[in-house]
């Protein structure tokens, strides 16, 4: 689950990571008195959306009054913020973020994933804070810093040592920024968190250290652990078909093709992807349904992906262990005759029953065409959308 970057500095906050002063406004009202609250000039008026590159896009600004506040607050509030993240389509503005400007002498990197290959926590910094760190990593590899935390010994102060010495840290900064790193990671270990990220870690001219821009991602498989945390998600940020998904307990993502897919297993439904590509066609979605599909499941997920207008065709593949194709064949009936589909249909089967459920498809004088195999399947969805 993303958050936003004023969520993740209150969330910083909370563990005494230190960050500017600021709150969040939905008004041009609302950010000017935020400003007053500061009580100096300049400021910073951010946009808060799901997604980097705010500045280029023209969604950071500063503001040296209190007039400044509300003119920027306009003009940043409703408007459309393409980034490289958000691709063309770009997000609407909704809230903004209103924080003390501070006085830079120098801005640094610093990051926390999860190194699944290492089965460690890796911290990432760089004294090219500020810019693109993809592009600095492609290009001057040398300079990104990684260092690896076995997750069941937990940080020590080598760790630290060889993160401060890579930044050149000055030695006046050397404890703040100790003090910062092990508060983070106490964040990151008891939040689930699969990143944070500040970009940038500024140190001040005197020497205090600031995380100027915040990001967090958490882990959604571990939200039951983190009631507190679920009032953060903001359902504006996300896909409304990935939203819609999430209510039925269905694995959806949104994709750019036109061949909708619905498949029981997460490994199938990426093989899926691939023959359908393969075959000369895109797929719309990835969809997973589980091992235990019922009728209505498979309804919603032919409801969910009718939802998008590119889908010209819809390929589903079952493969029938728990879910019967019997029983699974009838839900498909079911749901196409609820959903009134109008689309074609290709339905490839195989386990259990499945010359039953062949059967029940065949006969349900329905627009439902049945694959014998994988190939017949994407050789029969890609001739669909031809």
């Amino acid at each position: 689950m993303k958050i936003h970057e004023y969520q993740a500095k209150e969330l910083f906050r909370k563990y005494d990571v230190p960050v500017p002063q600021g709150k969040v406004a939905f008004s041009k009202e609302e950010a000017q008195a935020v400003a007053d609250e500061l009580g100096g000039y300049p400021v910073v008026v951010k946009a808060q959306i799901h997604a980097g590159g705010r500045g280029k896009g023209g969604g950071v600004k500063l503001a040296s009054s209190r007039e400044d506040v509300g003119t920027l607050a306009n003009q940043i509030l409703g408007m459309t913020l393409v980034t490289h993240q958000t691709g063309p389509a770009g997000k609407e503005v909704k809230k903004i973020l209103v924080e003390a400007g501070q006085k830079i002498a120098k801005e640094l990197y610093l990051s926390m994933l999860v190194d699944r290959q290492s089965a460690k926590i890796v911290i990432m910094a760089s004294q090219e804070g500020g810019m693109d760190i993809e592009e600095v990593a492609a290009k001057t590899p040398e300079k990104i810093i990684k260092v690896y935390v076995d997750p069941l010994c937990g940080i020590q102060a080598y760790h630290i040592r060889d993160l401060a010495f890579g930044l050149d840290m000055p030695s006046d900064a050397m404890k703040p920024f100790s003090v910062m790193v092990k508060h983070l990671y106490t964040l990151f270990v008891a939040n689930d968190c699969s990143l944070v990220e500040i970009n940038p870690l500024i140190l001040t001219v005197d020497n205090q250290v600031l995380a100027l821009d915040a990001k967090v991602d958490i882990d959604s498989n571990a939200m039951f652990r983190h009631k507190d945390l679920l009032s953060y998600r903001d359902l504006d940020e996300e896909d409304p078909q990935e939203v819609e998904a999430s209510k039925y307990n269905l694995n959806y993502i949104n994709l750019d093709g036109n061949v909708g897919n619905i498949v029981n297993g997460a490994g199938l439904a990426m093989a899926t992807m691939d023959i359908i590509k393969n075959a000369g066609a895109k797929p719309a979605n990835f969809m997973d349904v589980g091992g235990g599909a019922t009728a209505e499941m498979v309804e919603n997920a032919l409801r969910i992906i009718l939802m998008d207008q590119k889908v010209k065709a819809i390929l589903i593949n079952i493969f029938g262990g728990i879910l019967r194709c019997d029983v699974f064949a009838e839900g498909v009936v079911q749901a196409a005759k609820k959903t009134g589909i109008n689309i074609p249909v290709v339905v490839r089967m195989e386990g259990t029953n499945v010359e039953t459920g062949r059967k029940i498809l065949a006969e349900s004088g329905l627009n439902l065409t049945s694959a014998v195999d994988l190939k017949d399947a994407a050789a029969k969805i890609a001739a669909a959308v031809a």
